[in-house]
């Protein structure tokens, strides 16, 4: 394997041993992700349980092409819309005007909800009769009303008023009372079924309802190329939204058709209109001809010559067909100069032979829907509206001077007929003026049968596409209900809250954990400071009391001080001339349980049969005799390194029956200047003397970052064990550790790490509860 690959291989397995660290930081705390997903899983179902349903309800229509149907010809230029503009289609379907004749229909100003334990759910009807007395215009104030089943009687309650109503027997009609309806029951067998249950009438205006209605119905095309639309609304009853979207359907066809209907509504009522007038003029005329051939003594008239009169009759014919027009033209310039308050709407194709004006009649009628169809959407102070009827006052005025001049072209006609007309008459000069005067009221007689007959034909087509309009729209599919309602989303709530119960537990630990800056363990210390070794790890206890008291003692806890004694003489110098060797105990801050770990390994090394002396170097915070139950201030090393004649071994203490081989020296009486004390040459001379007499000489200090102390004494130690407290040491600290063992002040250094929970050590330590020994004693 080159460097490249085994490189690649390490990297790969510091990551492995990354994750595997990662993952069993979170692991430690599975109880909580268990309770966290049990507890969002209990919140998720009672969630559920009460939270009300909601349900909503698609149908589907496509807008017809107005230009395809079964229309008669004379009206089908009215339509002409071959492209639909589906979001004008839309806005008047979503349109106040027709959301409120849905209102209207159903009568939503009246809403029904049944009162459960907890939830209040909308439902489509009650199961009883329930008549409204009141009209929709009265009600300008939403109120509620509370009906509870008994099981002899209606209670009603009001909630504006607090008031009760009893009404035996189910029915209130024979009560006097001010409800603004009346609740009577048929069926008394179904009191076992709504016994004992509450039902709730509320009252809104229209406005209120129309305005809720128009948020909550949604209606969107379905493909950008498709005469498709698909409206939707939701609410807590199926049954409703099917009612709602169903009628607002109706009512929107019912809408196109009426105003598809319109102009033929129109060109009915200027027929009947113009009827009324013609069959008093053809009286007139019938009358006129009664009485001019009573005053003449008339019953026949005799042919004219052949050829004059074959003549006069074509010249005539022409002359006839010019006054029809120009009847016609006056009429229909009439009906366009007279204001019309309705829709504004002109008669089409009544039979003028101008080109030009029924082309102008049409734009015109195309204008008044467009605008009509805007007004509908947008309302009339829409700048389009005004455009068009700048534009409808335009082509009127189009139509007038079209007609003006289409009679003066009528005129010049008829004038040029009436000198021919002269012409073919003098051919029949012997033609008696009775049989002229004749032929004049014959004519005018047939005009104006002609007329009414012309009249009437149409009457008849504008009847046929009114009775024979086809609907606007194609209903594809009518209202269908899902059956699981969209709202809470069952699935999706157990999901989220499975999610939630295990994210907030992470969350929460992990922030405990980014914020907790306390090593807990050996990976900690590697991390920081990889070059100095870890000699032992020292399970945590509930108390600080010694463990080696009882040489024997195999407990997990004195295993574990007697591998950190084995590992800490591997660090010692092999080549010490028979001396004893030098062991310093010392940390960085105080707390960290360097008197008890210099202890417990003293004993260690002495329970194996070696002479083992005890120093409390620590002269401004000895701790040493709280454990040997001492005095504080017992003579001891301050006192040697004060007194140059006293003699240290007179400060020799043996506090431990089983470990007679174990000595101490205590701090003795806390000086005023343990610096100076230190470094007057008194200390060098003990630790030479005590290598003489012990094997291990195990040397309390003082805290490094605390006081100088230790740093005087260090170049006389052989090895230095440095205490990192797990939960309790800074991982800054550590920082300061590494500076003493990179700048050398410390001779030897190696890391002990005490208090390492073996239960919640991230997989640290060695796991110290195998049971292995001789003793019961655990």
């Amino acid at each position: 394997m080159n460097q490249a690959q085994e490189n690649n291989y390490q990297k790969n397995r510091d990551q492995g041993e990354f994750i595997k660290g990662e993952f069993r930081k979170y692991l430690r705390y599975w109880y909580w992700f268990v309770l966290g997903a049990i507890l969002a899983f209990i919140g998720a179902y009672m969630y559920l349980r009460y939270t009300p349903k909601v349900y909503t309800a698609a149908a589907k229509i496509k807008i017809l092409n107005k230009t395809k149907g079964l229309e008669m010809p004379s009206s089908a230029f009215i339509f002409n819309r071959s492209n639909i503009n589906l979001e004008n289609e839309i806005e008047i379907l979503k349109s106040y005007r027709i959301i409120e004749n849905v209102v209207d229909r159903l009568d939503l100003t009246m809403r029904f909800y049944e009162e459960g334990n907890v939830l209040t759910t909308e439902i489509n009807h009650l199961p009883f009769n329930i008549i409204k007395t009141i009209s929709n215009d009265s009600i300008y104030n939403g109120s509620a009303y509370r009906i509870n089943v008994k099981p002899e009687a209606f209670e009603v309650t009001s909630s504006a008023s607090g008031k009760t109503l009893v009404f035996p027997q189910f029915d209130t009609t024979k009560s006097n009372h001010n409800l603004p309806f009346e609740l009577s029951l048929d069926n008394r067998r179904s009191i076992g079924e709504i016994g004992g249950k509450t039902y709730i009438v509320r009252f809104s205006s229209v406005q209120s309802v129309t305005n809720a209605l128009k948020g909550r119905v949604n209606i969107s095309m379905l493909g950008k190329n498709s005469d498709l639309l698909q409206l939707n609304y939701t609410s807590q009853s199926k049954a409703l939204n099917e009612r709602i979207l169903n009628t607002l359907i109706e009512v929107f066809n019912d809408d196109g058709i009426n105003d598809r209907q319109e102009v033929s509504r129109r060109t009915i009522e200027f027929i009947d209109e113009r009827f009324a007038k013609l069959a008093r003029e053809l009286d007139s005329i019938e009358v006129g001809i009664k009485d001019y051939k009573q005053k003449n003594n008339l019953i026949t008239l005799e042919s004219d010559a052949e050829l004059g009169m074959t003549q006069r009759t074509l010249s005539e014919e022409e002359l006839f067909e010019i006054d029809r027009q120009l009847m016609i033209s006056n009429l229909l310039k009439e009906t366009v100069e007279t204001p019309n308050p309705d829709s504004g709407l002109l008669p089409a194709n009544i039979g003028i032979d101008n080109t030009s004006i029924n082309g102008l009649v049409d734009n015109y009628n195309a204008l008044v829907f467009e605008r009509d169809n805007l007004i509908t959407s947008a309302g009339e102070n829409n700048p389009n509206v005004i455009i068009l009827n700048s534009k409808l006052k335009d082509v009127k005025s189009n139509i007038i001077a079209s007609i003006d001049s289409y009679s003066k072209q009528l005129s010049a006609s008829r004038t040029q007929l009436m000198r021919k007309n002269k012409r073919f008459s003098s051919q029949v000069y012997s033609l008696p003026a009775k049989e002229k005067a004749m032929t004049d009221i014959n004519r005018q007689r047939e005009i104006k049968q002609s007329l009414y007959l012309f009249l009437l034909q149409k009457r008849e087509e504008s009847a046929i596409n009114l009775a024979i309009t086809e609907p606007s729209i194609k209903v594809v599919e009518y209202a269908i209900s899902n059956g699981t309602p969209i709202s809470p989303n069952s699935k999706n709530t157990y999901l989220l809250a499975i999610v939630m119960g295990l994210a907030v537990p992470f969350g929460i630990i992990y922030v405990f954990l980014l914020l907790d800056t306390k090593i807990k363990g050996r990976e900690d210390i590697t991390q920081l400071n990889s070059k100095v070794p870890i000699v032992g790890e020292i399970p945590k206890i509930k108390t600080d009391q010694l463990i080696f008291k009882d040489p024997e003692d195999n407990s997990a806890l004195s295993e574990a001080f007697r591998i950190l004694s084995s590992n800490v003489d591997y660090l010692l110098p092999s080549n010490n001339e028979g001396k004893g060797k030098i062991i310093y105990c010392t940390s960085t801050i105080k707390g960290e349980g360097k008197t008890y770990i210099s202890l417990n390994l003293s004993l260690a090394l002495s329970s194996i049969n070696k002479k083992v002396l005890l120093i409390g170097a620590d002269l401004r915070n000895p701790q040493i005799h709280t454990h040997i139950q001492e005095e504080k201030h017992k003579s001891g090393l301050s006192n040697y390194l004060h007194d140059v004649n006293y003699n240290w071994k007179d400060a020799l203490i043996n506090g431990f029956d089983k470990h007679p081989n174990h000595h101490i020296i205590l701090s003795g009486s806390i000086p005023p200047n343990p610096a100076h004390l230190l470094t007057n040459g008194r200390f060098k001379k003990l630790i030479e003397e005590a290598k003489e007499e012990y094997d291990y000489i195990v040397v309390d200090t003082a805290p490094t970052i605390l006081v100088t102390d230790t740093m005087l004494i260090s170049q006389l130690a052989d090895a230095t064990i440095y205490l990192a407290r797990a939960n309790y040491t800074e991982k800054n600290l550590l920082k300061f550790s590494r500076d003493l063992f990179e700048s050398g002040k410390l001779k030897n250094m190696a890391y002990v790490i005490n208090g390492v929970d073996t239960n919640k050590s991230n997989g640290y330590g060695y796991n110290y509860g195998y049971n292995y020994g001789y003793s019961d004693k655990e």
